[in-house]
């Protein structure tokens, strides 16, 4: 049997609305079949947003990419050439993946051969992987915001937050310190 590949992120195109229900029926799959090192993570990327409805105003979470879901699995389909046959394994984990009710396909330029998402391309999209952001940046450390609505306030980094990639920085407002967050790319080192 050929040696596993590290676990990489591929996003599966599903139908609207069905994205929390093909996230649901792929974890259940996963547990029955005994497969939690060969899918590893499925997730629905959400948002928290403000609605206003009625004149009040509420806190609600809101998918950031309707119509689709990033599962987290090891298997060798990026290393295949464009004519080579796949593994007995990972057709039959497309099978699964591909057939599982609400799913349209694999978000690849090939149909027949999935593609993996870079983790670059991931933290781009905001959504938490393994790979840590290269920042020149420490806690403790002076830095200057270099976009928002914060722009050119120096600040000092109170926490770091690799998960989410943001830094906890207090800012003068109002006359009085306030603790913001920001994200990890809307900051410098001076």
């Amino acid at each position: 049997m050929a040696e596993l590949n590290e676990a990489k992120w591929y996003v599966v195109h599903t139908y609207s609305g069905y994205e929390n229900k093909v996230k649901t029926i792929l974890e259940k799959t996963v547990e029955k079949r005994g497969m939690q090192d060969i899918i590893q993570e499925i997730n629905v990327p959400t948002e928290d947003v403000f609605e206003i409805k009625d004149g009040k105003k509420k806190a609600v979470k809101r998918k950031k990419y309707p119509g689709y879901v990033f599962i987290k699995l090891v298997s060798n389909f990026e290393n295949l050439k464009d004519n080579e046959e796949p593994s007995t394994a990972d057709k039959e984990l497309w099978y699964l993946i591909r057939n599982t009710r609400g799913v349209t396909g694999f978000v690849s330029t090939n149909p027949n051969k999935p593609l993996p998402i870079t983790d670059s391309d991931l933290a781009a999209m905001g959504i938490a992987t393994d790979w840590v952001p290269d920042v020149d940046y420490d806690i403790g450390d002076t830095i200057r915001v270099i976009s928002g609505p914060f722009a050119d306030s120096i600040c000092v980094v109170e926490e770091m937050n690799y998960e989410k990639q943001q830094v906890k920085v207090k800012i003068a407002m109002f006359g009085r310190e306030t603790p913001v967050y920001l994200d990890f790319t809307q900051v410098e080192r001076i």
